[in-house]
């Protein structure tokens, strides 16, 4: 039993570093959970299933999370880039307040489809951990990677792993 208070803590520390990447290892592989989303501040709702048969990049942000303002530079380029190719950006907001979500795209517009949760249904089912949680699903709706955070240098990784996802045939 370890009864030093600083080795304890930093063994939990490093423990909680790696349970979100354990998880989200867990994660590929499943069919992508469906949820109920809707444009910001909207009652109408749209279903995450409809984009079925195009490669989904999924992305749970918020406006306090500054990752975040740097992912959507990224994701503009991505949505430019390869939305005609099949690729649907879906950014899920999970601001309890819309209008902190609207601020945050005042300043760091959005060029792809921007939806809420209002139920907080959505991230419960894809047990989101950290801000942003990406999860990349291909064409047959199945979670293919999953992306805790987000660093500049990784946006090239990132690419070939859409790009990848676009080129393949949809498993039936």
């Amino acid at each position: 039993m370890f009864r030093h208070p600083l080795l304890t803590t930093a063994l939990a520390g490093a423990l909680m570093l790696t349970v979100p990447l354990l998880h989200a290892e867990m994660q590929t592989g499943k069919s992508a959970p469906d949820c109920k989303l809707s444009p910001l501040g909207e009652s109408a709702e749209k279903m995450l299933s409809q984009y079925r048969g195009k490669v989904v990049y999924l992305d749970f942000w918020a406006s306090w999370c500054g990752p975040c303002a740097q992912s959507f530079p990224f994701m503009n380029k991505l949505h430019k880039d390869l939305s005609g190719k099949g690729l649907q950006i879906v950014g899920v907001n999970l601001d309890e307040d819309a209008a902190d979500a609207k601020g945050f795209l005042a300043k760091t517009p959005a060029q792809f489809t921007i939806l809420a949760d209002a139920s907080g249904e959505c991230p419960q089912k894809y047990d989101v951990k950290a801000m942003p949680s990406t999860y990349l699903i291909d064409r047959s709706g199945v979670v293919r990677q999953v992306h805790l955070g987000f660093k500049n240098g990784e946006s090239a990784q990132l690419s070939q792993q859409v790009e990848a996802l676009l080129n393949e045939a949809p498993h039936r």
